[in-house]
């Protein structure tokens, strides 16, 4: 794989010019982009994927829906529905797609929709009886046909955007360039412990102009696992023996946090959609023991044959440092642009 992307590097050339003068053409509105006249905060990344947007949006939506009513529209990748929809009791995973269903469900006071076109996304938002106060726009750094009041752009510790390319050399939606729009970056996935002068190294790396600010966040896990009918101490079910299953773009820190040398680890493509085939195949692996899915993975899997078996462990993004800088931040451009 390594040597083909090489082979490929005259496309990731391409790939890159294209995209670059696509940018400049909305740069200088030649290509046009439209605003809302209410606070819209788009999340998002210049990679491929497995930069933690899930429990980014989540943290706003926590940070804000007790003040302000709160819109999330996501695309809704590989969901099997099309256009504009907004979810209610009738919604699964289907219909919305994995994450979005996972919004839906967690947060029964929020708006939940999907659209791939993001205008007509939030024009629909605002034609709703309950218009939404705040939109959260999730993976939607490069719709560049909505201008979003606020950017935060995300990238991974051990993957930052400035040691990658574009593709399909390397993992880049566009060039590293692209950066320049954000507000605000935050660093993904980093350990727990980083220290001051590691945490400089990586604002000199990235190259921040002097009105972005940069974060630094932890994947930090739930204490219990839960399923459709109890729950389990982590510190519990680390020591049985289990199948771990998960179907996101980097499973190995989860894999890491809970495994140990008496379980199988089972992995699937991000965003996979199950066969029946896939399930007995799982449930032949699990021979009566537990499984433990994301939460992810679990909304999709919950009415499945294998939910008697089936556990997930949520997780959440948790700030090393500045926390309160971070929040005061989005609760400020919320505020001076909301809808008086």
């Amino acid at each position: 794989m390594n040597l083909l992307r090489k082979i490929l590097f005259p496309f990731a050339i391409l790939y890159g010019f294209i995209t670059s003068v696509r940018n400049f053409l909305f740069d200088k509105e030649v290509l046009k982009s439209t605003s809302f006249d209410l606070p819209v905060v788009a999340v998002g990344n210049l990679s491929v994927g497995g930069t933690g947007k899930t429990p980014q949006i989540e943290y706003l939506i926590r940070l804000l829906s007790d003040k302000y009513k709160v819109a999330t529209l996501s695309r809704g990748y590989k969901r099997k529905s099309e256009g504009f929809v907004l979810a209610d009791q009738n919604s699964n995973a289907e219909i919305l797609g994995d994450e979005p269903f996972q919004f839906y469900q967690k947060f029964p006071n929020v708006m939940v929709a999907v659209d791939a076109n993001r205008t007509n996304g939030i024009q629909q938002l605002l034609s709703q009886n309950e218009k939404p106060e705040v939109i959260l726009l999730d993976d939607a750094y490069q719709h560049r046909k909505v201008k979003a009041g606020f950017y935060i752009l995300l990238t991974a510790y051990d993957d930052l955007y400035a040691d990658d390319f574009m593709l399909p050399t390397g993992n880049l939606r566009e060039s590293r360039n692209g950066a320049k729009r954000a507000n605000i970056i935050v660093v993904t996935k980093c350990p727990k412990v980083l220290s001051e002068e590691k945490q400089a190294e990586i604002r000199l790396k990235l190259k921040l102009n002097c009105s972005q600010q940069i974060f630094f966040t932890f994947i930090d896990y739930d204490e219990v696992i839960f399923g459709a009918s109890e729950t389990i101490a982590v510190s519990d079910i680390k020591l049985e023996s289990k199948v771990l299953l998960a179907g996101i773009a980097k499973p190995k820190p989860f894999f890491d946090f809970l495994k140990n040398e008496n379980d199988e680890c089972l992995t699937f493509s991000d965003h996979h959609h199950f066969s029946d085939a896939d399930l007995e195949a799982i449930l032949a692996k699990a021979n009566g023991k537990k499984i433990i899915t994301t939460e992810k993975d679990y909304v999709r899997l919950k009415d499945s044959k294998l939910v008697s078996h089936l556990y997930y462990l949520p997780i959440k993004s948790s700030f090393l440092n500045h926390q309160q800088n971070f929040d005061a931040t989005i609760l400020e451009y919320v505020k001076l642009n909301g809808v008086s």
